[in-house]
């Protein structure tokens, strides 16, 4: 079963359950995050407190979408704790597509092993351990929060002081933290973990500033565990036109990580198992049309798209306009 939100034509918020190819309202519910708490504190799983709602009339997603209805797949009343996080360096071939970025040619011929490819080789030796043991952590990073999320089909703000507005497709995983404290996965979706690689890529410890961007996920939230193999496709698209394209992979088949042991990194720390926040964790990526040479202009759609996940995710790119920020003395 997948998840959407998204608001009726008389601007009312709205649940929309799909489920063996036929999509329905969800009675009585305007969103995932109440039916999210409400299954935590009952033990009551997802899927089935949905069916014991009841769905109503039919709906058709795509035409929601295409009519710019379609919100993010989960949210919070505060944005400010709706949590994005991600980790790096967690799927096969990713270190390769990170050194590409980081030195030239000469470079990698001549050079050691960057951070980078360390980082990477500790998850392939110890990012899978055993039932009950605790695996190498991964790269963090912290993204933002509710604030800087865009809904499927909407653009992508990138600010006026970037060097570049980059797609990362990948999987996003959706949490919320229950009244004691236990964080429960809701599911997953696709994700675009915008970033600015130009910037990372002038000293690695920029990363931090690369990764403050919006981003996006959904449209659908797929309940339930990640597949072990996720083949999607990823692709930019200009004044119609298809101007890259290419696949991407994920799920623990093509990952040096198990999704346990990511989750275990994230939420070891306290402060991220506080009663009623949402957590989105982007678990990253080996394809980015930049270590392809390719610059997004103002327009440029990205499309991501992989069938078990439901309809594709497509943002356009937009940059915002500069601004004079002053601090204050009080």
């Amino acid at each position: 079963m997948n998840l959407i939100q998204f608001l009726r034509s008389d601007g009312k918020r709205a649940v929309g359950a799909i489920d063996g190819g036929k999509a329905h309202i969800v009675k009585n519910a305007t969103s995932v995050y109440a039916l999210a708490l409400k299954a935590a504190s009952s033990g009551t799983k997802l899927k089935a407190l949905v069916k014991d709602k009841g769905l109503g009339k039919a709906i058709d997603p795509a035409a929601i979408l295409a009519e710019g209805r379609m919100l993010p797949p989960v949210d919070h009343p505060d944005p400010a704790h709706l949590h994005v996080t991600g980790t790096g360096l967690t799927h096969l071939g990713s270190a390769s597509t990170r050194d590409a970025m980081h030195k030239s040619n000469q470079q990698a011929a001549e050079a050691p092993l960057t951070d980078s490819m360390k980082m990477f080789r500790m998850g392939l030796e110890g990012g899978k351990p055993a039932k009950g043991e605790t695996g190498v952590q991964p790269e963090w990073f912290y993204k933002g929060n509710g604030h800087i999320v865009a809904a499927p089909g909407a653009p992508i703000p990138s600010p006026a002081f970037a060097k570049d507005a980059g797609e990362e497709p990948e999987m996003a995983g959706i949490y919320v933290i229950g009244p004691d404290g236990t964080p429960f996965r809701l599911g997953f979706a696709l994700g675009n973990e915008f970033s600015d690689h130009v910037t990372e890529r002038v000293n690695y410890l920029f990363l931090a500033h690369s990764k403050l961007r919006w981003c996006s996920f959904g449209p659908e939230l797929r309940l339930g565990d990640l597949p072990a193999n996720v083949s999607g496709t990823s692709k930019i698209i200009r004044d119609g036109k298809t101007i890259w394209e290419k696949p991407f992979l994920s799920g623990e088949d093509n990952m040096s990580h198990t999704i346990a042991n990511l989750e275990y990194h994230h939420f070891k720390y306290r402060l991220f198992r506080q009663p009623g926040d949402v957590h989105v964790h982007m678990f990253g990526t080996a394809t980015l049309s930049f270590a392809d040479g390719i610059t997004t202009e103002p327009g440029d759609v990205f499309e991501i798209a992989e069938s078990q996940f439901g309809l594709p995710l497509a943002n356009s790119v937009a940059w915002d306009k500069p601004e004079k920020v002053k601090v204050k003395s009080l």
